[in-house]
């Protein structure tokens, strides 16, 4: 939740007289607000509604892919399939994926989210769609060679996290791959972002994925994990 924000929202005609607040410390109001509540990842929605009526700037609002994800793409070139992008916000790693030729689903949990990544991408190939980690669509299990998660498990404590990392799993077909990026040290117990550890990573492992790779990269966790094929498939 580091990233440096948009200076206009989505969709929106901008008020030049107004400040907008910026977002993440807006995020951390409503998140402990909603763990207060009992329900933890009740606060994106209403980021991106704050955020959808010019109130804040856009959460996780960049225009261009995260490094990591085009550095894995650049060494391990693969070739364009089905691939999704979890927690998707406003869309910049899903349209580069389907930049490269990957047939992208792009979903969120946050139904503002999904429809600002529409405003912000009028002519899109990218699938966008507003589902759970936690309950995913029937259509969305095992559907994908390529999954990509980027600042989605960090966004919450846990629980829900372990349930979602087991959603996030459930995603990728036999012989795909999940590209995971989160932030390693955040510095705030208090979150958001929430630390994440590498017991929170083996929790991939454990729904069935062989990790491939695990480095930290300017702080970041970047790991990839591999699903293989059932025996006698390749």
């Amino acid at each position: 939740m580091t990233e440096p924000p948009d200076n206009e929202s989505v969709g929106q005609t901008p008020n030049r007289n107004a400040v907008k607040r910026d977002w993440p410390s807006r995020a951390r109001e409503l998140a402990a607000a909603s763990i207060a509540a009992g329900e933890p990842d009740a606060w994106f929605d209403q980021l991106y509604a704050e955020s959808a009526a010019g109130e804040v700037t856009p959460p996780w609002g960049r225009n261009t892919p995260m490094p990591q994800l085009t550095a894995w793409i650049d060494s391990e070139q693969p070739s364009p399939s089905r691939a999704v992008v979890v927690g998707c916000g406003l869309g910049a790693d899903a349209e580069y994926l389907a930049m490269l030729g990957f047939d992208v689903t792009g979903f969120d949990l946050s139904p503002h989210a999904v429809t600002l990544a529409q405003q912000r991408n009028p002519d899109t190939v990218v699938k966008y769609r507003v589902a759970d980690a936690t309950d995913l669509p029937h259509d969305l299990i095992g559907a994908f060679d390529l999954v990509v998660e980027i600042f989605t498990l960090q966004a919450v404590p846990n629980p829900p996290r372990t349930a979602i990392a087991d959603g996030i799993a459930t995603l990728v077909a036999p012989n795909g791959t999940l590209v995971v990026i989160d932030r390693r040290d955040t510095g705030d117990p208090t979150g958001p972002p929430f630390q994440i550890t590498a017991a929170d990573l083996a929790r991939l492992e454990a729904s069935g994925l062989i990790r491939a790779h695990l480095e930290v990269d300017d702080g970041l966790w970047v790991a990839t994990f591999h699903r293989p094929a059932p025996d006698g498939d390749s």
